[in-house]
């Protein structure tokens, strides 16, 4: 497989709401030598814009609001992590794995998501 551009190895794609653990999960797959980015869909009025990258696994990270403010300052409330949710929609229901990150340390999301991956056969 090869993604757009031109890279070999399959395209990663991270989506979730705000603070979930994205620019982490890539980061930590991208030291791995996996083709990883993450998209800050939440932020994006198309629901669909994750599909504009042909991802071959899309990965969807999900946390509580609370987490989210634990995580990050914050100046907006619920119904924006409850729109967050709504935008990403799409994404969720077409995600190859799904991790709910809330409790994790860096490490054991990284970690949970190679466990899926091979569970998978998206990583050996």
């Amino acid at each position: 497989m090869t993604s757009s551009n031109g890279d070999r190895r399959p395209l990663i794609i991270i989506v979730g709401v705000c603070a979930a653990g994205k620019t982490t999960l890539q980061n930590g797959l991208r030291k791995l030598g996996l083709n990883a980015h993450s998209i800050a869909q939440e932020h994006s009025v198309s629901p669909r814009f994750w599909r504009r990258k042909n991802p071959d696994v899309l990965i969807y990270l999900e946390c509580t609001y609370e987490t989210t403010k634990q995580r990050k300052a914050v100046r907006w409330g619920i119904e924006t992590h409850n729109r967050q949710k709504e935008i990403l929609k799409d994404a969720r229901e077409n995600a190859d794995i799904f991790i709910t990150t809330d409790g994790f340390l860096p490490e054991e999301l990284i970690e949970t998501a190679l466990s899926e991956l091979r569970a998978k056969s998206f990583y050996e």
